[in-house]
């Protein structure tokens, strides 16, 4: 796909663009803007940590791999935020996986870099801290949601977390994708994507899922959706409303 080197002036990425002028600029001779591709892999688990990312447009999945090659989703990053945290958190490797969900691009940059800037303290040391915050807050709801939740309430709620990190309401995402992603048969996916197809929420065709009728998709969601989107908005800096913020 074809990158747009304007985003290195003026980032897309939520964690960049809340940076004062003066970090942006000691990091950006540091970015390099790079293409993500379905189904590309930004790091294996295990494996060491050469570079963190900061989407500009698409989403990354951070996926937990099993012995038997079941796959479970743990978090979904898109421009809200930062793919490699290990490594401000004094690791190099991690046990969970990067894969590219939806192309798009992002901001690549050394991990050696980010670790020394993080170190300084200061604005971006603040920033990330409270990003790794949301995303615990992220992790700890989705172990209670995927316990406690029928898979028809997870479905909704990850359709609109998705809808919010790429800022649309369609967006390209296979049955056998979303049976990865959620950790169940695709059986089952296929019986909640046609209980909320039929009920007027969304639309799917060959890949491609649109939402039809937030208000109600959001109605059928689970509690976690708007726990969770609140929370990104309260450490990141939007105010939480009644409706979850939307984006985040």
């Amino acid at each position: 796909m074809s990158l747009d080197k304007n985003l290195l002036q003026q980032p897309s990425n939520k964690l960049l663009a809340a940076l004062p002028a003066s970090d942006y600029q000691r990091l950006a001779p540091h970015l390099k803007l790079v293409s993500l591709e379905v189904p590309q892999i930004l790091y294996q688990a295990g494996e060491l940590i050469a570079h963190v990312y900061f989407p500009e447009q698409g989403a990354i999945s951070i996926v937990t791999t099993m012995e038997d090659g079941s796959t479970v989703e743990a978090g979904i990053v898109s421009n809200q935020g930062m793919v490699g945290i290990p490594v401000i958190l004094g690791d190099k490797t991690t046990t969970t996986t990067a894969l590219v969900q939806v192309s798009g691009a992002a901001m690549q940059m050394n991990a050696d870099v980010l670790r020394a800037e993080f170190n300084r303290g200061g604005a971006i040391q603040t920033l990330l801290l409270s990003y790794v915050q949301a995303l615990y807050s992220e992790l700890t709801q989705g172990v209670a949601c995927n316990r406690l939740h029928t898979l028809e309430e997870r479905l909704a709620r990850w359709l609109l977390t998705v809808s919010d990190r790429l800022e649309s309401e369609d967006f390209p995402l296979t049955q056998e994708f979303l049976s990865q992603m959620l950790g169940v048969r695709r059986s089952g996916v296929t019986v909640a994507a046609s209980t909320l197809s039929r009920a007027g929420m969304i639309s799917y065709q060959r890949g491609h899922i649109s939402i039809l009728n937030r208000k109600d998709l959001e109605a059928t969601s689970c509690e976690c959706y708007r726990v969770i989107q609140n929370e990104f908005a309260r450490l990141l800096g939007k105010k939480p409303s009644n409706r979850a913020e939307k984006f985040f």
